[in-house]
């Protein structure tokens, strides 16, 4: 009985949370305007940092501004879940005591973790392709 409620469970929480920002979307109205964070003058010249931008006017400005946002916390949890990774590898290097699957698995957490910073160094590449993939460049 248990075998058959577990995928169930998590089938409906993985469904819960990838619906639900549609959700939120659907019953709160869309904002006036956005402040960007960060200088987007290549964009438009109206896209200046810290200068409230229409998003009637100015939705590239408003688009690349959140793309820069989402990125940046993405990079910042990799780079934590790397560091964990990195700290959890050593460990068991550390605790190994010659050990070869020990070691095999340390080292395997050390190149997952080397994988994933690369991952995050992706993550920051993301608003520049969007922008070439639009065409403001």
């Amino acid at each position: 009985m248990m075998k058959k409620i577990l995928p169930v469970l998590l089938s409906i929480s993985l469904l819960v949370v990838l619906f639900s920002p549609i959700a939120l979307a659907i019953t709160t109205a869309a904002p006036e305007n956005c402040t960007l964070k960060y200088d987007l003058t290549s964009v438009d010249s109206h896209c200046i940092k810290d200068k409230p931008v229409s998003i009637a006017d100015y939705g590239m400005c408003c688009l690349l501004n959140t793309i820069y946002n989402v990125t940046n916390w993405i990079f910042v949890i990799l780079v934590g879940i790397v560091m964990i990774f990195v700290i959890m590898g050593a460990f068991i290097l550390v605790t190994a005591a010659g050990s070869p699957e020990k070691v095999t698995s340390g080292r395997n957490y050390v190149l997952y973790a080397a994988i994933g910073l690369i991952v995050a160094f992706l993550a920051k590449a993301v608003p520049g392709i969007v922008k070439i993939i639009v065409g403001v460049v």
